[in-house]
């Protein structure tokens, strides 16, 4: 029997509503480990897969606004199920640095905060989706409702054209996740700089990076 091998990359996972400017930072952290020498995946959630990316279609997509929140549930561990055990388990297992925008800390916050699905279905059924797995970091981009409103630029996809009442249920979900859980998870002010923003990341993930001594690639 092949033996599994042990995890010797890192995952480190942004969040927060839309428009809060997580993608901005996650594209930074990207950019950078890289010129710094690490072997770096960057991904996006729902995404990373043939089979994930079609489901994000099928989630983001206004023609689907009736979805029932359980649908919406299933779909988005459907997408993560397949992410992580084709692509996040094997290049944490190769000693990758694994960048996703957006984790299990999104499913928790949109459906257990934002539909009221109840919390321990949704933990649990995301457990088996993950097969257990959890970021090594995860940075919560902060930022009010409006502000972050005001920033999207584009036509809103169904989840970011939901009611402003539900958003303000997610962000305090959020809020609430990163208080529960401060040791893995760094919030960060959203309404500060982009600059002042990415020095922030940037000194907790090379703490991060030296703590667990991960390898550059060259």
């Amino acid at each position: 029997m092949k033996k599994k091998m042990s995890k010797t990359g890192v995952l480190i996972s942004f969040e927060g509503i839309d428009g809060s400017g997580k993608s901005t930072q996650a594209q930074l952290l990207d950019k950078h480990l890289r010129l710094a020498g690490y072997d770096v995946l960057f991904l996006r959630e729902p995404g990373g897969t043939p089979v994930s990316e079609a489901v994000r279609e099928i989630l983001l997509s206004r023609r689907n606004d009736g979805m029932s929140a359980r649908a919406e549930l299933l779909l988005f561990l459907a997408a993560r199920a397949e992410l992580v055990e084709k692509t996040i388990t094997p290049a944490l297992d190769s000693g990758k640095v694994v960048i996703t925008d957006r984790f299990a800390d999104s499913t928790f916050a949109y459906q257990i905060y934002g539909r009221g699905l109840p919390e321990r279905n949704v933990r649990q059924a995301n457990s088996f989706a993950a097969s257990g797995l959890k970021p090594d970091l995860t940075f919560l981009v902060d930022v009010d409702v409006l502000t972050a409103h005001k920033r999207l630029k584009r036509k809103r996809d169904r989840m970011e054209a939901a009611a402003r009442a539900f958003h303000e249920r997610v962000r305090k979900g959020f809020l609430k996740l990163a208080e529960k859980d401060a040791r893995r998870i760094v919030t960060l002010n959203g309404h500060k700089s982009a600059q002042q923003l990415w020095q922030e990341v940037r000194t907790h993930s090379e703490a991060l990076l030296e703590r667990r001594k991960v390898r550059k690639s060259y």
